[in-house]
């Protein structure tokens, strides 16, 4: 089952996130400088798990980095795998 669920950005925290039924969700990332993002964690609770929720906020934070003209160092190993799956699927 996919959710479509608005995520928000806080950049004060360095984090994208969504909250779901008083629950929340995230992606944490740190700005090391020279237009680097490191995404180097990302978590859904268990009663949220299952939903598409990390890969949308993976999703999210590629195209902010993107559009910022960041590049991404893919700490999380989720997010290794995601991005190398998107690689996979473009080419």
């Amino acid at each position: 089952m996919t959710m479509n669920a608005t995520v928000q950005h806080d950049p004060e925290g360095k984090q994208f996130y969504v909250v779901v039924e008083g629950t929340k969700a995230y992606l944490a990332y740190m700005d090391l400088g020279k237009q680097t993002l490191d995404i180097y964690r990302t978590f859904v609770p268990n009663a949220l798990r299952g939903k598409g929720l990390a890969a949308q906020l993976t999703e999210h934070a590629l195209r902010y980095a993107e559009e910022q003209g960041y590049t991404v160092i893919p700490s999380c190993s989720y997010v290794e795998w995601y991005m190398d799956r998107q690689s996979a699927n473009a080419e």
